[in-house]
């Protein structure tokens, strides 16, 4: 679990950075030439693979560990005050994790599956033709419902990160009273930075074509 979510960590950066092409304004050519790239390139293809294979054994070896933690107490405690010294996140870690899953079933059905073997128009630039996701992206985005379930679904991935970044370094043995301050912090910063960072990239659209 440490060692997939730290990976899964990584992928969220790069992923982030490369949808900020969505905010150049140009009609979606960056965007478009980012994403051929990343579905042709033979190396970015097999680092595809071994994330596909990282988000499924995290969720199944979450739902594994959710189940054996509740089979360990069958019984639930008659009083619970679980705030007293864990926070809700690390509580409901199983919960952020299904609404993460289930939120990646719909982004990967509305955008990877559609890359790969919808029926995209194309879009040529430069003599060159390209796939034009931009377009479903932001026929998608332009949506209400699908822009606040893609940030709820932020939300859940915040307060999953919260506690995930941290406790991974102290599932790997990794914590120090020097250190893991300073983890404590990066994690924070990390798990409201990301979100805000996705987040940007819907919202930015829905506005721009609210406003057409």
């Amino acid at each position: 679990m440490g060692l997939t979510g730290l990976f899964l960590c990584l992928f969220l950066v790069i992923h982030m950075s490369g949808n900020f092409q969505l905010l150049l304004n140009d009609g979606g050519e960056a965007f478009n030439k980012y994403t051929k790239q990343m579905t042709t390139n033979p190396v970015i293809k097999v680092a595809s693979i071994i994330t596909y294979l990282a988000i499924l054994f995290h969720a199944v070896d979450g739902i594994m560990l959710a189940m054996k933690n509740r089979k360990a107490r069958p019984v639930k405690y008659a009083k619970v005050k679980g705030g007293a010294n864990s926070s809700w996140a690390s509580r409901n870690m199983a919960l952020l994790g299904v609404i993460i899953l289930f939120f990646l079933v719909v982004h990967l059905k509305s955008f990877w599956f559609e890359m790969k073997f919808g029926t995209l128009p194309f879009v040529e630039y430069d003599g060159v033709k390209y796939k034009d996701l931009y377009t479903i992206v932001v026929a998608a985005f332009s949506q209400w419902w699908y822009v606040l379930i893609y940030l709820i679904s932020l939300v859940a991935l915040g307060l999953h990160l919260q506690h995930g970044f941290q406790s991974a370094f102290r599932t790997l043995g990794l914590e120090h009273k020097k250190y893991t301050p300073i983890i404590t912090v990066v994690g924070l910063a990390y798990s409201i930075l990301i979100p805000i960072g996705f987040a940007i990239q819907p919202l930015y659209i829905f506005f721009q074509t609210m406003n057409k």
